[in-house]
């Protein structure tokens, strides 16, 4: 008498099957864990830099673009240029794309790139300045 036999997939290659999938599932489970970690810390970073009691103010306050216009001709432009298209400072066109606000006040106020001197506007100066960069 013969037995016919069922073809069903042989141990070892279920075995590799489930390994390759618990490798899976933890590449994930490592990989999500990463990217929340580095949201949580650029969050905490921003959240830090906006307790700042100054740049609290200026993110707060409402700005005046022809004021932000004014302070940066005054200040910025001999450096800059008129339009902040650059001159002995760097191109400053489009500038909030590559900076955020909080990086803005504090590169204005920080004194940290020389030849830039530092500048500590009033909150509502800044605030007006902090547009008018937006704006090119």
């Amino acid at each position: 008498m013969t037995q016919k036999t069922v073809d069903s997939p042989s141990l070892p290659q279920t075995t590799v099957a489930n390994s390759d999938n618990r490798l899976l599932v933890q590449f994930v489970l490592a990989a999500t864990t990463i990217l929340l970690c580095v949201i949580l810390i650029i969050w905490g970073i921003h959240r830090v830099q906006v307790s700042d009691p100054y740049v609290h103010d200026v993110l707060a306050s409402t700005g005046d673009l022809e004021r932000g216009q004014q302070l940066f001709w005054q200040n910025c432009a001999t450096c800059h240029g008129l339009e902040g298209t650059g001159e002995v400072g760097p191109d400053l066109q489009h500038v909030s794309e590559r900076k955020s606000q909080v990086a803005l006040i504090q590169q204005v106020i920080s004194g940290k790139t020389p030849p830039m001197p530092q500048f500590q506007p009033n909150t509502q100066d800044m605030a007006d300045l902090l547009v008018f960069l937006e704006s090119l």
